[in-house]
Protein backbone atom coordinates (compact mmCIF):
# COMPACT_ATOMS: atom_id res chain seq x y z
CA UNK A 1 0.00 0.00 0.00
CA UNK A 2 1.74 3.39 -1.07
CA UNK A 3 0.89 6.01 1.53
CA UNK A 4 1.56 9.69 0.42
CA UNK A 5 2.31 11.91 2.99
CA UNK A 6 2.59 15.63 2.48
CA UNK A 7 3.39 18.82 4.40
CA UNK A 8 1.02 21.61 4.95
CA UNK A 9 1.95 24.20 3.03
CA UNK A 10 0.83 27.27 5.87
CA UNK A 11 1.55 26.34 9.55
CA UNK A 12 -0.81 24.95 10.68
CA UNK A 13 -2.67 26.20 14.09
CA UNK A 14 -4.94 25.40 16.64
CA UNK A 15 -6.64 21.86 16.90
CA UNK A 16 -5.25 21.09 13.13
CA UNK A 17 -2.02 21.74 14.63
CA UNK A 18 -2.70 18.94 18.03
CA UNK A 19 -4.10 16.67 15.10
CA UNK A 20 -1.00 16.53 13.22
CA UNK A 21 1.67 16.64 16.05
CA UNK A 22 -0.08 14.02 17.65
CA UNK A 23 -0.09 12.11 14.25
CA UNK A 24 3.56 12.29 13.41
CA UNK A 25 4.80 12.43 16.94
CA UNK A 26 6.38 8.76 16.88
CA UNK A 27 8.42 10.33 14.21
CA UNK A 28 10.00 12.99 15.72
CA UNK A 29 9.75 16.31 16.25
CA UNK A 30 11.83 17.14 13.25
CA UNK A 31 9.40 14.92 11.22
CA UNK A 32 5.99 16.20 13.08
CA UNK A 33 7.80 19.97 12.09
CA UNK A 34 7.75 19.86 9.11
CA UNK A 35 4.69 17.34 8.42
CA UNK A 36 2.99 20.25 10.23
CA UNK A 37 3.97 22.90 7.91
CA UNK A 38 6.74 24.37 10.56
CA UNK A 39 9.76 23.11 8.19
CA UNK A 40 13.21 23.03 10.07
CA UNK A 41 11.57 25.46 13.08
CA UNK A 42 11.10 23.49 15.95
CA UNK A 43 11.16 26.25 18.37
CA UNK A 44 7.92 27.84 17.02
CA UNK A 45 6.79 24.78 16.41
CA UNK A 46 6.80 23.61 19.82
CA UNK A 47 5.71 27.50 21.03
CA UNK A 48 2.97 26.91 18.65
CA UNK A 49 2.12 23.66 19.76
CA UNK A 50 2.26 24.26 23.56
CA UNK A 51 -0.13 27.34 23.12
CA UNK A 52 -2.81 25.05 21.59
CA UNK A 53 -2.87 22.77 23.58
CA UNK A 54 -3.29 25.11 26.73
CA UNK A 55 -6.15 26.92 24.53
CA UNK A 56 -7.97 23.98 24.79
CA UNK A 57 -6.80 22.92 28.60
CA UNK A 58 -4.34 20.06 28.07
CA UNK A 59 -0.84 20.48 29.20
CA UNK A 60 2.26 19.47 26.68
CA UNK A 61 5.56 19.42 28.01
CA UNK A 62 7.47 18.08 25.09
CA UNK A 63 5.81 16.42 21.59
CA UNK A 64 5.72 12.72 22.97
CA UNK A 65 3.24 13.69 25.61
CA UNK A 66 0.57 13.19 22.62
CA UNK A 67 1.63 9.55 21.75
CA UNK A 68 -0.92 7.87 23.29
CA UNK A 69 -0.83 4.33 24.93
CA UNK A 70 -2.64 2.59 21.81
CA UNK A 71 -0.52 3.96 19.49
CA UNK A 72 2.15 2.67 21.83
CA UNK A 73 0.85 -0.64 21.88
CA UNK A 74 0.30 -0.59 18.18
CA UNK A 75 4.24 0.26 17.23
CA UNK A 76 4.93 -2.83 20.20
CA UNK A 77 6.25 -0.35 22.52
CA UNK A 78 4.06 -1.82 25.27
CA UNK A 79 4.26 -4.48 27.88
CA UNK A 80 2.64 -8.06 27.59
CA UNK A 81 0.64 -9.43 30.61
CA UNK A 82 0.47 -12.74 30.81
CA UNK A 83 0.64 -15.72 33.32
CA UNK A 84 4.05 -17.89 33.35
CA UNK A 85 2.47 -21.06 32.21
CA UNK A 86 -0.24 -21.99 30.24
CA UNK A 87 -2.18 -23.20 33.63
CA UNK A 88 -1.09 -20.19 35.90
CA UNK A 89 -3.71 -18.01 35.58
Amino acid sequence: MWLEIMASSQPLKGIELIDCAKANAQQGIATAADLCGYGSDLNTFERELKKACQDIGVEVKELSDLITAQQMMQQGMGIEVAPDTPSEL
